[in-house]
């Protein structure tokens, strides 16, 4: 019989987290025919990523996926098969429990969060903390072999360059969200937390010899955005244009119809973990915001990834595109950094298509989980 699996996640305030669990159960129940529950504590914040919840029902079923509310009155419950434990969320002291009390015991795994710094491969499958005699491993994503992987669903690339390809789905996609580029208007979506370089990237844009339509999902980035347009309030659907700058607010998306957004876009500025994976498996230029972490840390893993991601670069077109990272996160010159990395455009888009297929031709994470799963038995 098929294991059945456990994904615990506890959600906070960027989507992250439950945007990658999310994605994980429905790959699994319907690439893997698991059974799987995804606990989560937050089902208002879910409900962004799955209109369809009920947010009042503490237990439903949500494309497969058995959808249960996780919250301090916990009923006791069987432990599954392979428990998941989701950016080291801490499990219920019943729930563990429960695991010690099985007569096989589980696979208990803490889905760590994505780094492309080196220690990685090394701890990555490794045994971590134990309760009673249940042994939790610690599982890495990453972006080189060794490593979990990372999400992507059976015949995603495939799709994508298919979509990419047919300027008529492209159009009526960009439509039905309210969106009518003209001809020759480069595109960008910007996702990101609040950032003091906003203004100068949007003063570039704005004073640049060719029209850009700046597409801003609501979200956190949307005050500074409001702030540099001058204006009182900026909502969904509202448009202001600013030079060659034309910015348009859109809803919150699904997750499938965020993916054909940045599909949509010649560029795409992304934050967090799961809108950063995504954008690289659009195959366009992206621009991550990083979390930010005490003591400048998550610095070291914007230059990790860096290091990866750019290797293959001619060396003006790595300074460049490095000069806009740094500038980004660490509120530097965006309009001096802009202006050199449009000097690299085209290189730059060929090399986001040989990444991501470089990454496609790794096992994905879920793939993975399951392999893993197979060879403790």
């Amino acid at each position: 019989m098929p294991a059945n699996w456990d994904i615990f996640c506890t959600v906070v305030d960027n989507y992250g987290d439950i945007g990658v669990t999310w994605r994980l159960a429905r790959q699994l129940v319907a690439e893997h025919g698991l059974t799987v529950r995804l606990w989560v504590d937050d089902l208002r914040s879910f409900e962004r990523l799955c209109p369809e919840l009920a947010i009042d029902c503490t237990q439903q079923v949500q494309q497969g996926v058995e959808v249960r509310h996780w919250s301090g009155d916990w009923q006791p419950v069987d432990a599954a098969d392979v428990v998941i434990a989701a950016f080291a969320c801490q499990l219920p002291a019943p729930y563990l429990e429960a695991m010690a009390e099985r007569e096989r015991v589980p696979l208990w795994l803490n889905l760590d969060y994505l780094s492309a710094e080196d220690w990685i491969v090394g701890c990555h499958r490794l045994p971590s903390l134990k309760y009673k005699q249940v042994q939790k491993f610690f599982f890495f994503p990453g972006f080189v072999p060794g490593t979990g992987g990372l999400l992507r669903e059976a015949g995603l690339l495939e799709q994508r360059r298919a979509f990419q390809a047919d300027r008529l789905a492209r159009r009526d996609f960009l439509r039905g969200l309210g969106v009518e580029p003209t001809d020759g208007e480069r595109l960008i979506s910007l996702f990101a937390y609040e950032n003091p370089a906003v203004a100068g990237w949007l003063d570039a844009l704005a004073a640049d010899t060719r029209p850009t339509r700046l597409l801003v999902p609501e979200g956190r980035v949307l005050a500074d955005v409001r702030d540099w347009l001058g204006v009182a309030a900026l909502e969904v659907g509202d448009s202001q244009v600013r030079g060659a700058l034309a910015v348009q607010v859109l809803p919150f998306v699904p997750q499938q119809d965020y993916d054909r957004l940045l599909w949509s876009c010649d560029f795409n500025a992304i934050r967090g973990e799961d809108s950063f994976i995504r954008a690289q498996w659009a195959g366009r230029p992206l621009l991550w915001h990083i979390y930010r972490q005490e003591e400048d840390v998550h610095l070291d893993k914007l230059e990790a990834f860096l290091v990866l991601y750019t290797r293959g670069l001619s060396a003006p077109a790595r300074e460049a595109f490095n000069g806009w990272w740094r500038a980004w996160n660490t509120a530097g010159d965006m309009g001096q950094a802009w202006s050199a990395l449009l000097r690299h455009e085209s290189e730059l888009n060929e090399h986001a298509e040989r990444w991501c297929r470089e990454l496609g031709s790794q096992v994905d994470l879920s793939t993975a989980l399951v392999q893993f799963q197979q060879s403790s038995i």
